[in-house]
């Protein structure tokens, strides 16, 4: 369980203590009784939350409300008077306060306003967490909770420190292959120089070996100017990663393994040898065994890529990492589009655990994207999401089975739009009748976003 810290700020020292009696069971309690001996620690040590008096000495709480948030803005503070004074209290607010308490305290009203205001910053705090423990020392890494992802993490860290050993990283589409790649550049003793990653197919065959190892002026027709420098010498003494490498030609499959073979290369266009210093990691999602088998990858150049294999596990294979990374990804997406999200509802983080992952770690990252640009609460829900379970209680309706003697064109004609828009009205008056007019529902019977729904019933009875 999280705990949170809380500072409190008055000069009275019977207020410090009865706050810190009263909240030290449950939270991190830190005393000050002046604004500037909290403010002068305010960067290295902050609080979670802040319970300040307005009254204070020298400096009063208004004045070190407004400088904290020059420096913290995320930082909640809560405001205690002895007066309620509706000009100050509008004053306070207007500078930022979270909220504000009148004294004497009342104990349920004081515990009430704290949960409220720790409620808006509990992402933010779960994320740094997350963050400090699996992204220290800007290293690249996977955020989870999972033994298997944990096992990978402990693997990569011993076969990163020999720069000279090729490793491949195997895993399904969207499991972040090239993740790990930059966390094994960032463990290596080549950390310091540059992470070149190269999709193979991204390039037809016959750009293919130009790209991985430039060319020289007027090398080919377009060619530039000045030549150009491939991927292989951009990456010297630095990591080249091969991403989707089992999609490379054959042609391009030997090019590469004289690289291989020696460490160096000819540009295109030029009979002078270059050699570089290359630490090189590939990653597929491909069987390279059967691909081998038939005929479509070289055996050679499979050893040789192949000394280390790393399997990255799929998102299903690790669901204990779904709950922390949807948060983390909803985190990253608040600020994106400056929303004020603080939470997945319950039911939403259910049917995420309960969702199968055919496209891993980015299927997730997208549907949280998603979720946070169309959601109107401060809540990520069920409806937000856009996916559903697999089964249902509700009965889906089936589609109307045409035969060919079924169909009847009059002599005139058919306006086919209008019939396409009579057919899918009286399918979307079905579901809504099945579903009691709740369209979230009845979209998800005809396998629909919701929006779309909405949007296209409107469309649809816009003339009636």
């Amino acid at each position: 369980m999280i705990r949170y810290s809380i500072s409190v700020v008055d000069d009275e020292e019977s207020i410090r203590d009865g706050l810190e009696l009263i909240l030290s069971e449950e939270y991190d309690i830190a005393c000050f009784s002046d604004a500037e001996s909290f403010l002068s620690g305010l960067e290295k040590n902050a609080p979670d939350l802040v319970l300040m008096d307005i009254g204070l000495p020298a400096m009063n709480g208004i004045d070190a409300l407004a400088i904290i948030k020059k420096k913290t803005l995320d930082l909640p503070v809560i405001m205690i008077t002895a007066f309620e004074d509706i000009n100050m209290v509008i004053r306070s607010m207007k500078t930022g306060a979270f909220d504000f308490i009148l004294k004497p305290m009342n104990p349920d009203i004081l515990e009430l306003t704290i949960k409220k205001a720790i409620s808006s910053i509990a992402l933010r705090k779960e994320v740094k967490i997350l963050q400090e423990k699996y992204l220290k020392d800007n290293h690249p890494c996977f955020i989870g909770e999972s033994k298997n992802i944990e096992d990978v993490m402990d693997f990569i860290n011993i076969v990163a420190k020999s720069p000279d050993t090729p490793i491949m990283i195997m895993g399904e589409t969207g499991t972040g292959k090239e993740l790990i790649a930059k966390a094994i550049h960032a463990r290596s003793p080549v950390f310091q120089g540059s992470f070149i990653a190269v999709n193979c197919s991204a390039f037809p065959d016959e750009l293919i070996e130009s790209e991985l190892f430039g060319y020289e002026e007027g090398a080919f027709s377009g060619a530039k100017k000045q030549g150009k420098k491939g991927f292989i010498q951009e990456a010297d003494n630095g990591t080249l990663f091969l991403d989707e490498v089992a999609d490379l030609s054959l042609a391009g499959q030997a090019k590469l393994l004289r690289f291989l073979e020696s460490g160096e290369f000819y540009k295109v266009g030029s009979t002078r040898k270059y050699k570089v210093n290359v630490r090189l990691v590939s990653a597929t999602n491909k069987n390279l065994e059967e691909l081998i088998d038939q005929g479509r990858f070289r055996k050679d150049l499979f050893f040789r890529l192949c000394v280390v294999k790393a399997k990255i596990p799929s998102l299903n294979e690790r669901r204990d990492d779904i709950l922390p990374l949807a948060k983390h990804f909803l985190y990253e997406f608040n600020k994106k589009f400056q929303k004020n999200l603080k939470n997945i509802s319950s039911e939403a983080q259910n049917l995420l655990l309960s969702h199968e992952f055919t496209g891993n770690v980015r299927e997730l990252k997208n549907i949280i994207e998603r979720a946070s640009l169309i959601a109107q609460s401060d809540v990520l829900t069920r409806e937000d999401l856009g996916i559903y379970p697999k089964s249902d209680n509700m009965e889906k309706p089936e589609p109307t089975c045409f035969k060919d003697q079924a169909f009847h064109i009059p002599d005139l004609g058919i306006n086919i739009g209008e019939l396409l828009e009579s057919i899918e009205k009286k399918y979307m008056e079905h579901a809504l009748r099945l579903t009691k007019g709740n369209e979230s529902k009845a979209a998800r019977l005809l396998e629909m976003n919701h929006h779309t729904f909405r949007y296209k019933w409107k469309k649809l009875n816009k003339h009636k």
